[in-house]
């Protein structure tokens, strides 16, 4: 359903104009810091040829890291958001019938995509967001993604 996004990350958001605004790393590996997540983002960064966005989440099954703005454009900075991702991924994991200790990274990928399309496609996500999501609104994310798109790179 979804493949590798723009420049190599796991998925790729574009916004309404057709800018690269969000890419996403997914890993299902838990119980993760915010120091292993920067360590593991700056050796990504340093070996590959990835693209950069305004916005970087590493998205874990139970923890999300977010990177805006200028620390999102740099190698070596520390996460703008350490977000527990269990309150609103949760329902997903039981919808699906997996658990977060047993995932595969390729389920935890459609769980997230099923989750940031509700974002993207939400008009009134303002409205019905709870506490444990409230980053998505202070970061700028949900502006930058909603009614955007993910990008899809053309098969080779």
């Amino acid at each position: 359903m979804f493949t590798r996004g723009a420049g190599g990350w796991d998925l790729a958001v574009y916004n309404q104009d057709n800018q690269l605004v969000l890419v996403v790393e997914i890993k299902n590996k838990l119980n993760t810091s915010s120091e292993w997540a920067e360590k593991l983002r700056r050796n990504m960064l340093a070996h590959g040829t990835f693209l950069k966005a305004p916005y970087f989440l590493m998205v874990f099954p139970d923890k999300f890291y977010l990177w805006t703005g200028a620390a999102a454009q740099v190698d070596q900075s520390q996460p703008s958001y350490d977000i527990d991702a269990r309150p609103f991924l949760q329902p997903y994991f039981e919808q699906a019938g997996v658990s977060a200790n047993y995932i595969t990274g390729q389920s935890l990928e459609l769980i997230v995509a099923s989750w940031l399309s509700k974002i993207i496609n939400s008009e009134k996500l303002t409205e019905e967001i709870d506490d444990s999501q409230i980053w998505l609104i202070e970061s700028g994310l949900y502006t930058a993604v909603a009614g955007g798109h993910f990008g899809q790179e053309a098969a080779a």
